[in-house]
């Protein structure tokens, strides 16, 4: 065994020992930095060199430059935890990272690796050893560094040294949290707060560290590297397999990534086995836990060392992809779940939990595929129990479909009879991308003929996991049963019939199907009674089946670009839902409904629903991410119309899960398009518009095609490319006729106005009030068509010298943009618009407040007119009490009337007034106002 005794160590081992800037080795040439701390060579027990330097990393080495970039970001804080459970590559980083330091002769790290056992007096043994590394004589003696737990005073004289240096040092603490005593580690915490950060620390582990670093936390002081971080990437994985002689094709790679998610452990298992595979990609499809290599490690180095409490709550809970508390404590008949699932997940994150509240916990998919493996192993009754357990829970927790699966599982045909014949409402499949899970055993024949739904409840199983073929067997199996039937009872079974018909032609997209199936269902009733003696008896009513046809046929229409008729359906099936009291169908409608609300411009309408959708319940973990990506989508749209583009890009963020659809994805680049032109980045907006509409090519949605059609035209026009716009106006049937109507509906009014402003952009205000539609009683356009045509009119009202009609149709548009609380339209609007409503206010309006603050944002969204002085500039600047009076002043409130709006004395707004005055070097109200307009002040 290689020994180091520090005390007594040759010369040329001390020198080999110096480094630069901050702690460990340096390779032979690298000078030593001069600001490092000397200490003395202890005595005492001997230290193992191989735990004072990094072991070098495995063989063949992928760069990761993404991970060394980030750790020396990190570094520039004061701690950076490595957290992740076994074999997510934490020392093979940080050992990488060490290394590519000394070969760039840079500083190289300090390296203490901790082991199993160190107290605080062996822990600083060896820290001290660390930083003895560190030492250059020339530079002079240092304080000690003790080689025990420091006392307080040696703790001041190290933190004062290392505070001290020109450089920080750093340190790297492999396996940390391998010390188990929180008081072994108040000395590093004491050097973390009082050494000015010139002490930079990276600590490893699998679990949660004991240091006390919530004080840096809020500081933004610390970095954590989880296993999302440390997980391959797909690039990287091609890297991997390259470095081993391994060629796949791009979708087995992707495979690889999907099976493993990036877990560097069973990556590097999976090369070494490729190497000698006759048809590599094959073996990935079939790549899994059953790999014996890949199986002894996921045992021996992840599970064992979980107590056997852990290790069976894991087991037990193997049935179900993933668990909470609830569904944990009713597997294992315990009431402590809860803390163990948490301590799974932060303690080095074996679980992954996601933001639900209660959360559910899931475990990797290659250790689930080991603790099923061990699950088989227990006695079938047992395992029975278990799913049987797991029905229970889930169709009493809002999850039926779950429900549904572990009962035929179970083998229990009656309870999954009675489940589906209560609940079928609830087993529409919406999800489209989830993985299909393993189908149950077949229900042997006697239970089928004595029950035909049994049939349809397995039919309807394999529907919600996708598999088509199955579930259009099983529809058939039952279908045979039909005639036999008793007519009560039969009725009954050919509504059951209908709703799984919806589902396959759903699953299948065939719309002709859903139409046809939909009406089906709907013309079902529930009859007469069914008798006592069948399965359950029927508890569904007529609003359930609305519901599911309803949803069924809007979702067809919005495919179609049927947005209006879609809006129509979704809210007529979402009222129903609400009557039948089914929450996933209500989240379902009510995302989309709100969605679509947005975009007729009932932004209030839209708020209100997309917010219900979202605050449906997400604890029974049926909330779809993309449902809710179309709630948030909704409120990105109302975000953009009311000019709100920080909020805009907050609620993108969540509802780009719905960018996928094609007609979520348009709306997604319409909100995106919106705020990259109006950060000054209009072609791309074009870009994401042009990206949106092939997207659609195939697809009849007329409305969305000329709303994004319009909206690139116009970013085009606006960096003068009028004929580029003119071309797209005018193919794929966008152009319009301006001796005709616009369509119902309005599906081509947002081109037409297009066209009409872009007639006024290339000089012809006459052309432009020619093809300008009459908006005024278009109450089937929607809200921010209408507003457009409106402020146009504006415009080209008051440049043919008619002010009148310019300011009754402003004040028309004020009426309908203040309802629903519209401001881009305004701040974003034609050039020209910002004096028009600044006049606005001088001649009287109901709308004072909100044309004040309009004239004001067209400023700030920079549409005022050049050479003005900027806001602010006044010698005296005016308090921000004297601000709200001067925008009173806009109105034709007198002096009392302020002082009742603002609950003040009529001497005290008197005062300000005439402060107001002073500073605007203004004698009376008007050039007050008018000289606050120049200075862009309202």
């Amino acid at each position: 065994m290689n020994r180091l005794r520090p005390g007594n160590r040759p010369p040329q081992d001390r020198r080999s020992d110096r480094v630069r800037g901050g702690g460990g080795r340096m390779p032979e040439g690298h000078s030593a930095a001069r600001d490092v701390v000397t200490v003395p060579a202890p005595a005492g027990p001997p230290l193992l060199a191989s735990r004072l330097a990094p072991a070098a990393p495995p063989e063949p080495v992928v760069l990761r430059p993404r991970l060394a970039r980030a750790l020396d970001t990190a570094v520039a804080g004061s701690l950076t935890l490595v957290r992740a459970p076994a074999g997510w590559g934490k020392t093979t980083l940080l050992a990488s990272w060490c290394r590519a330091a000394a070969d760039a002769g840079t500083p190289v790290p300090a390296w203490v690796s901790v082991e199993a056992g160190d107290d605080a007096d062996r822990l600083w043994a060896y820290l001290a050893a660390a930083l003895r590394a560190a030492t250059d004589p020339a530079a002079g003696a240092g304080p000690p560094v003790p080689d025990r737990a420091p006392r307080p005073d040696q703790l001041e004289l190290l933190a004062a040294a290392l505070a001290a240096r020109e450089r920080p040092l750093l340190l790297v603490l492999d396996d940390l949290d391998r010390v188990t005593d929180p008081a072994a580690l108040t000395g590093l915490e004491f050097l973390l707060r009082h050494t000015d950060q010139r002490l930079r620390l990276v600590a490893a582990g699998r679990a949660e560290v004991s240091l006390a670093v919530h004080r840096l936390r809020l500081a933004g002081e610390v970095t954590e590297l989880g296993p999302n971080d440390l997980a391959f990437t797909g690039d990287e994985i091609a890297d991997l397999l390259t470095a081993h002689g391994v060629a796949l094709p791009l979708a087995a790679v992707r495979r690889l990534r999907e099976r493993t998610d990036g877990w560097p452990a069973a990556l590097r298992i999976a090369a070494v086995a490729l190497r000698g595979q006759p048809d590599p990609a094959r073996w990935v499809e079939r790549f899994g836990a059953d790999q014996p290599q890949l199986a002894g490690y996921l045992r021996e180095e992840v599970l064992a060392g979980l107590d056997p409490g852990t290790r069976d709550v894991l087991r037990r809970g193997a049935v179900a992809d993933a668990l909470c508390a609830g569904l944990a404590d009713t597997l294992t008949g315990r009431a402590d779940t809860e803390p163990v699932l948490a301590g799974l997940a932060d303690g080095g994150g074996l679980l992954g939990r996601d933001d639900s509240r209660p959360p559910w916990y899931r475990c990797h998919p290659l250790l689930t595929e080991v603790l099923r493996a061990e699950l088989g192993g227990l006695p079938a009754d047992e395992v029975r129990d278990l799913h049987l357990r797991a029905a229970g829970w889930y169709a009493g927790n809002g999850r039926p479909a779950e429900g549904l699966r572990h009962a035929l599982t179970a083998g229990d045909w009656d309870g999954a009879t009675e489940l589906f014949v209560a609940r079928w409402p609830e087993l529409a499949p919406y999800d489209r991308d989830v993985p299909a899970p393993a189908a149950p055993a077949p229900p042997p024949a006697p239970a089928v003929a004595a029950g035909p739904e049994l049939a349809l409840a397995c039919a309807a199983e394999r529907a919600q996991a996708g598999d088509v073929e199955a579930a259009g067997a099983y529809l058939r199996l039952a279908a045979e049963y039909a005639p036999a039937l008793p007519a009560p009872r039969r009725q009954r079974f050919l509504r059951l019939v209908a709703a799984v018909e919806l589902a396959l032609a759903r699953l299948d997209d065939d719309h002709d199907r859903v139409r046809a199936a939909a009406g089906r269902l709907l013309a079902t009733r529930a009859g007469d009674p069914v008798p006592a003696a069948a399965p359950r008896a029927d508890t569904v009513g007529d609003a359930d089946v609305r519901a599911v046809a309803g949803v069924a046929l809007a979702l067809v229409d919005l495919a179609e670009g049927e947005l209006e008729t879609a809006g129509r359906g979704f809210g007529e099936a979402l009222a129903a839902a609400r009557e039948a009291g089914r929450p996933r169908t209500e989240l379902v409608c009510a995302s989309r409904a709100a969605l679509l609300a947005a975009l007729r411009g009932g932004l209030r309408t839209a708020e209100e629903t997309a917010r219900q959708a979202l605050a449906l319940p997400p604890c029974q973990g049926w909330s779809s991410q993309v449902d809710c990506a179309y709630a948030y989508l909704a409120l990105a749209v109302v975000a953009v119309h009311r000019d709100q583009p920080e909020e805009a890009r907050a609620h993108l963020v969540p509802g780009g899960a719905a960018g996928a659809e094609p007609v979520a994805g348009a709306v997604l680049a319409w909100c995106r398009a919106a705020l990259a032109a109006d950060a000054g980045d209009p072609g791309e907006g074009e870009r994401l518009l042009a990206a949106a509409r092939g997207r659609l090519a195939d697809r009849p949605a007329g409305g969305l095609h000329a709303l994004l059609a319009a909206a690139e035209a116009d970013l085009r026009a606006a960096r003068g490319d009028l004929n580029g716009a003119r071309d797209l106006l005018g193919v794929a049937g966008y152009g319009p006729d301006p001796a005709g109507p616009v369509d119902a509906g309005g599906a081509r009014a947002s081109v037409v106005v297009a066209t009409a402003r872009l007639a006024r952009r290339a000089g012809d205000p006459r052309a432009a009030a020619r093809l300008l539609p009459d908006w005024a009683d278009a109450d089937d356009w929607p809200l921010p068509v209408r507003l457009d045509a409106a402020l146009l009119d504006v415009v080209l009202a008051a440049e043919a010298g008619d002010g009148r009609r310019a300011g009754r149709v402003l004040e028309r548009a004020l009426d309908l943009a203040d309802a629903q609380g519209f401001r881009r339209a305004f701040t974003r609007a034609e050039p020209g618009l910002r004096e028009l409503l600044a006049a606005h206010l001088d001649a009287g309006t109901a709308h004072w407040s909100t044309v004040s603050d309009l004239v004001r944002a067209v400023d700030t969204a920079g549409s005022a007119p050049a050479g003005q002085p900027a806001a602010g500039t006044l010698d005296e600047p005016l308090t921000e009490r004297e601000m709200t009076i001067l925008r009173y002043l806009q109105s034709i409130l007198s002096n009392v009337e302020i002082a009742a709006e603002l609950s003040l004395s009529v001497n005290t707004v008197k005062t300000h007034v005439r402060n107001i005055y002073r500073k605007l070097d203004a004698t009376r109200r008007r050039d007050a106002v008018r000289r606050a307009r120049e200075l862009h002040l309202i």
